[in-house]
């Protein structure tokens, strides 16, 4: 007769190694946390006017495409830099800080650009009371820029 082992076994729990993973957590949470903060401040220096305003009580549908899609990318960017990051938690951190500011760097370079070669300016864009398309193209292109970012951390 096959008999069949049921017992589970689940192993020791580490109170030390638990702690040391929230204090990690907390940590790579501030700092994704401060470079979306950064990303925005970026954001809202190259657009026309103050982008708080725009998107929250002016509730510029161009404005916040924008906005989300340059979220987007930077939440993409600092995920892959925090999965990508060193082992040891100082050496993670500090990659992790140094890709994501990178990353808006980089952003705030691409969306330049696309002001640049794109027709009509980017300032015009924004200002805009009504949803225009081209507000999507510029955010979808955001998004991929910032996977291509991610993609090139090393």
């Amino acid at each position: 007769m096959n008999t069949t082992n049921l017992a589970v076994e689940f192993g020791p729990v580490s109170g030390d190694l638990l702690g040391q993973g929230v204090i990690a957590t907390l940590l790579y949470f501030v700092i994704g946390f401060a470079v979306l903060g950064l990303g925005f401040l970026a954001l809202d220096l190259i657009t026309p006017g103050d982008l708080r305003t725009q998107v929250y009580t002016d509730r510029n549908p161009n404005a916040a495409v924008l906005l989300g899609a340059n979220h987007l990318a930077l939440a993409i960017i600092v995920v892959t830099a925090i999965l990508t990051s060193a082992d040891s938690l100082a050496q993670g951190l500090v990659d992790s800080a140094v890709y994501g500011l990178l990353g808006v760097v980089l952003q705030a370079v691409a969306l330049r650009l696309l002001d640049v070669f794109v027709p009509g300016h980017l300032r015009n864009l924004v200002n805009e009371p009504r949803l225009n398309g081209a507000a999507w193209a510029v955010g979808a292109s955001l998004v991929a820029i910032g996977a291509v970012n991610a993609a090139a951390l090393s």
